[in-house]
């Protein structure tokens, strides 16, 4: 089935929905996710026709002995579980490029602070440039959720940004909120203990 000539709509009633903290690969099936201060990366192989799509978070968390988990729970093992699926499948790094949409002011964060969503945003793009794979297209920050729609068979994307309602800010913050407790809360890792005999 050629998806790119279905309408929107209609893409979005067949895509197969991300939630917060996972991410997928199809051969064809369309993806789709609903962003609020999360971001979502679609990486695509045109030569391959391969591409997957992730939606992830860094915690607000603050910065304390384990601050270095932040990241580790989240951006980078979203990236990399993704990355590492489509090599597997057969995509090749240096043909992947990337389209990255979300980082909304959606989760109110304390005064003074980098926002979640400022944070998702400039990690997302230092970790595709450190990876060497070109962001081809983006849509970050400002105070809307998204909707991605991503063709992973052809690489197109579709990003609608919303006017979040009151409805509509609460359930995407509630879903946010209990995926940024998860990762709160993930087992931290043991102190490094050594032993003099």
């Amino acid at each position: 089935m050629d998806y790119s000539k279905l309408p929107s709509k209609e893409i979005e009633r067949l895509s197969r929905s991300i939630q917060p903290g996972a991410w997928a690969i199809e051969p064809e099936r369309p993806l789709s996710t609903l962003l609020g201060s999360c971001v979502a990366v679609c990486l695509f192989d045109p030569q391959a026709r391969l591409g997957g799509l992730n939606h992830f978070m860094l915690p607000n968390m603050g910065r304390n002995q384990h601050g270095d988990v932040d990241s580790l729970l989240s951006g980078d093992y979203a990236m990399e579980s993704l990355l590492n699926a489509l090599l597997q499948k057969g995509a090749k790094k240096p043909r992947l490029n990337a389209k990255a949409f979300g980082g909304g002011t959606i989760i109110d964060t304390r005064a003074g602070s980098l926002s979640v969503g400022m944070r998702n945003a400039n990690f997302t793009k230092e970790w595709l440039d450190r990876e060497g794979i070109p962001l081809m297209s983006s849509d970050f920050l400002g105070p809307w959720s998204r909707k991605v729609l991503f063709l992973p068979g052809t690489g197109d994307a579709y990003c609608r940004r919303m006017l979040t309602n009151m409805a509509t800010a609460e359930v995407i913050a509630r879903e946010e909120q209990a995926y940024a407790e998860t990762l709160a809360k993930r087992q931290r890792p043991a102190e490094n203990k050594i032993e003099l005999f």
